[in-house]
């Protein structure tokens, strides 16, 4: 059985075509510069072959249809007929209230889909652009919605409401929902297959650190908080997102500024963050080695992204009455190795034990605590589009 995973942003096209009896990817890529100049499809193979495409794309309709052609390419391509793909799979950032799993896409999701980009504005139209885009070229085909929020719909309303008046609740769902969840889902589940325990027994702390970035805490199987919010915007400091701040801040900057709400969102979302507070970059790695040449405002912006990460750690700590481990994931978490070394080493009075020849890897599945560690440290490459294609897999099923 072989599944199509489509991740479809504003201009870009996320894909790869898994065959689901090894659980291999048999070919994956992207198209970037959707509807503006330049645009061109990077492919890769199974086997190594790579190729670009430089071509006029107009509109996801065409980009699905250039990356359909490339898998049927005879010298780059892996399948000899479009059939053989037997379902697709698609991330959808939010699901709400209504989706606490992932779906068959039927009418009625997607016009529930179509209602919640008013809480997903940045993504849910254009998950929802290659929804409709396949629907018309892989006619017949089932398609699968997985959620970024689905996997946080576990939270108990403690940690899921706001202190507003509940009215806002109640007419506009204004909750927290969490984002990350099927990469949460997927490196907390793989953690416990690691310590060869059962899941449902264990109090995982995931970190999902990247130019977005969240933490989750999953007890006995089920998330029970996470740091974003409403939105991504709220939690960690991120690449651009300021995370959490007073909300007083933003009505005082726009009065002195003169700017309006959508300028101030576009600060908070593009232009804070790591690139706010050193001036240099979003890339955390751009900024590392900026601190390392004795740039004040770039060691400042890694001290408080580390600074952030420690307090949500110690939270959820508390707030599950202990962890059993803790997990780093995503570009940063799996690559940088400093940070990780700066983060553990801050909560070494719980005694945590960091084991620092094994930390010095990137991109690798190890652990990397020390044996007498009380609580396990793993570093865990996530693998979302693994996780798309088994839940789709097991629905059409």
């Amino acid at each position: 059985m072989k599944i199509l995973v489509i991740n479809s942003g504003s201009s870009s096209i996320k894909y790869q075509l898994f065959d689901m009896v090894k659980e291999i990817v048999v070919a994956k890529g992207g198209i970037q510069r959707i509807g503006i100049d330049n645009s061109f499809l990077e492919h890769e193979t199974h086997d190594g072959k790579e190729t670009r495409i430089d071509r006029d794309i107009p509109d996801h309709g065409e980009g699905i249809k250039l990356l359909i052609d490339v898998l049927l390419d005879k010298e780059y391509g892996v399948i000899s007929n479009i059939d053989e793909i037997d379902a697709v799979g698609h991330r959808v950032l939010h699901g709400g209230e209504k989706f606490t799993e992932s779906v068959i896409i039927d009418k009625e999701v997607e016009k529930t889909i179509e209602e919640y980009c008013d809480l997903g504005p940045l993504h849910n139209p254009h998950n929802l652009t290659g929804i409709r885009v396949c629907k018309k070229i892989l006619p017949g085909k089932p398609q699968v919605a997985v959620f970024d929020t689905s996997f946080h719909t576990t939270m108990p309303p403690k940690a899921f409401l706001y202190a507003l008046p509940f009215e806002y609740y109640e007419k506009y769902k204004v909750k927290r929902y969490g984002f990350h969840g099927t990469s949460h889902r997927y490196v907390s589940r793989r953690c416990a297959q690691l310590m060869d325990k059962p899941y449902e027994e264990l109090k995982i702390i995931s970190c999902h650190l990247g130019n977005g970035a969240s933490i989750a805490a999953v007890a006995n199987g089920k998330c029970i908080d996470t740091s974003m919010g409403l939105t991504p915007l709220e939690g960690l400091v991120m690449g651009t997102r300021c995370g959490d701040i007073d909300p007083a801040i933003i009505k005082f900057i726009m009065e002195k500024e003169g700017i309006s709400i959508e300028e101030m969102d576009k600060i908070m979302n593009k232009k804070s963050g790591l690139l706010g507070i050193s001036g240099i970059s979003n890339d955390s790695r751009d900024v590392s080695e900026a601190a390392k040449n004795g740039n004040k405002r770039a060691q400042m912006a890694l001290e408080l992204f580390d600074y952030r990460i420690v307090k949500y750690i110690g939270a959820y700590i508390a707030a599950m009455g202990g962890a059993d481990a803790i997990v780093f994931t995503a570009g940063i978490g799996e690559n940088q190795w400093e940070t990780r070394e700066n983060i553990i080493e801050q909560l070494g009075f719980l005694g945590i034990k960091l084991d620092k020849e094994a930390n010095k890897v990137r991109g690798e599945e190890k652990e990397i605590s020390t044996p007498d560690s009380k609580i396990r440290v793993f570093v865990i490459p996530t693998n979302e589009e693994l996780m798309i294609a088994r839940d789709t897999m097991a629905l059409i099923s």
